[in-house]
């Protein structure tokens, strides 16, 4: 019998890892695939100079430099669960991605390093999960290496992020001794991942025989304390974003990883509803929309594709059907939506709220775009930030000028970098949120384009995307300022200014001009 919509949705889980580089995020993510069933065998990840490639990181300058430069999607089903894993950069030059890909999610497990606890990394992508009520579940990584006491973590948990703590499992052991995990609410001990049974024991005293002599008291103390003092787990209050379930593993040592994945599939909350311009769209309505939240070019070296990551907000996405682009108003055929099952892609012939599917197209989709079955409605809330370092591009061959500038083109359509046009007629201006974006851009016009390019620095270091209530005195301003204003991708206007002051100055002389620092992706629709 055919699954119904609402039967689809409710066995959809769509979450995103988020952790502080080095956390340990990439092994965690390959374990999550290997014991929910999408690979055989995970690419350990090893010591950076002799990394294996991880299915999550594919990109050269990833494999090289051993971190994730850009989001990857994994599809995997779990005791009949579907799970749609993004993976995020961890690296904050990459921010701007990462933030995107929280627009996608329902739900974030947030990867702590038991020896460093909350990371600056970490607390500024909390803070960005609290700003969207995206709950949190946490997982406490590395304990078979020398740690925090765990109590100490869940008190900076519980101060750092004002996030209550709720311990669902506790580490049985410590660095050389960590042999496991016991369920503080069921009393079942699980050992390696590597074994789907779990223990059932009568009480923390008969878990303790796991360990040595020596540790035992300790482990019973410590276990009875967490029971009594620490708050149970309530699914509501970790709903509304106010609690967060902790567990404990190394996900290198394959210890945890399973109780993470039970834990998202009996916590974390099937597809959300999205808001829209014109209404709220409940995930288990019947007509199919969605919105892009990334772009992905060359994939595939071998056919120069362009992959638009599409997150199904309700209904049903069918291979073969049409669907409307807001912003222009046209319809376009998706042909061959595809879903990502760890390095493997096959045809998605269907997809329901929650799904991730990829979208080829030759540069017809962009960002923030909305697919609907029809209906004129457009998503809202997936930003575009004023890059914080501005550059010029200068080109060996200046033959190539007009290949640039198609790449450059292309490459801030994926969202690699942002691309400025200046209105005198001036070379265009790239910006990125950090430096590592930028080696990025070079190796990819390279590599893909065969453009050897260098950067140089531009008179400008910070803008600011500009609007009037009155068109006449935005006219007015951009007419006066006319060597400073730019045209960015969507032909928005754009105020470069030389520094923090130049800014404030401006802002003061011309007051009815809005200078803001993020902008919606096109909230404007097409008729």
């Amino acid at each position: 019998m055919a699954e119904s919509i609402a039967e689809a949705v409710s066995r959809r889980r769509t979450f995103a890892i988020i952790s502080h580089p080095d956390a340990g995020k990439t092994t965690l993510t390959e374990k999550l695939l290997l014991f929910g069933g999408a690979i055989q065998l995970a690419g350990e990840v090893k010591a950076k100079k002799d990394r294996i490639q991880t299915r999550s990181d594919w990109m050269k300058i990833e494999r090289e430099r051993g971190i994730s430069v850009v989001t990857s999607v994994m599809t995997f089903e779990y005791n009949d669960t579907v799970f749609n894993l993004l993976d995020t950069p961890g690296h904050e030059d990459f921010a701007d991605d990462t933030y995107r890909t929280l627009t996608a999610v329902d739900a974030a497990v947030m990867v702590i390093d038991a020896a460093k606890g909350i990371e600056p990394r970490t607390l500024k992508l909390f803070e960005v999960c609290r700003l969207r009520d995206i709950p949190i579940i946490t997982f406490v990584n590395k304990m078979d290496r020398e740690s925090r006491d765990p109590f100490e973590i869940l008190d900076e948990v519980e101060q750092k992020l004002a996030l209550d703590c709720a311990p669902v499992t506790w580490p049985i052991g410590r660095s050389k001794t960590f042999c496991g995990t016991y369920h503080l609410a069921t009393n079942e001990v699980r050992g390696a991942d590597t074994q789907e049974r779990l223990t059932k024991v009568n009480d923390p005293e008969m878990a303790s025989h796991r360990l040595p002599e020596n540790e035992r008291d300790a482990f019973v103390e410590e276990t009875m304390l967490a029971i009594e003092a620490c708050k149970p787990f309530d699914r509501k209050a970790f709903l509304e974003g106010h609690l967060t379930p902790v567990f404990f593993g190394s996900a290198l040592r394959n210890f945890g990883v399973r109780d993470l994945i039970h834990a998202l599939g009996d916590f974390a909350p099937p597809p959300r509803a999205q808001v829209a311009d014109i209404r709220t769209v409940e995930a288990t309505d019947d007509r199919m929309t969605a919105f892009v939240f990334k772009i992905q070019a060359n994939m595939d070296p071998n056919h120069r594709d362009r992959i638009a990551f599409v997150r199904v907000c309700s209904g049903k996405l069918e291979r073969g059907m049409k669907a409307r682009l807001s912003r222009t108003g046209k319809q376009m055929g998706l042909t061959a939506p595809q879903f990502f099952f760890a390095s493997q892609r096959q045809l998605a012939d269907t997809a329901f709220a929650g799904d991730v599917v990829g979208i080829p197209n030759h540069g017809t989709l962009r960002i923030g775009d909305t697919l609907t079955e029809g209906e004129p409605l457009v998503f809202q809330g997936v930003p575009n930030f004023a890059p914080e370092i501005l550059r010029r591009v200068r080109l060996e061959d200046a033959m190539k000028a007009k290949k640039l500038k198609e790449a450059l083109q292309q490459m801030a359509e994926e969202g690699v970098v942002q691309l400025f046009s200046p209105e005198d007629g001036a070379p265009a201006i790239v910006g990125v949120v950090g430096a590592l974006q930028l080696d990025v851009l070079k190796e990819r016009l390279q590599a893909e384009y065969g453009l050897p390019v260098s950067f140089e620095m531009s008179r400008f270091s910070v803008c600011r995307w500009v609007s009037a209530d009155n068109p006449a005195e935005l006219d007015k301003f951009v007419t006066a300022r006319r060597g400073d204003i730019a045209r960015d991708l969507d032909g928005d206007p754009v105020f470069l200014a030389q520094d923090s002051f130049s800014l404030r100055y401006e802002a003061e002389r011309y007051p009815a001009i809005k200078m803001v620092a993020i902008k919606e992706y096109h909230v404007a629709k097409a008729a």
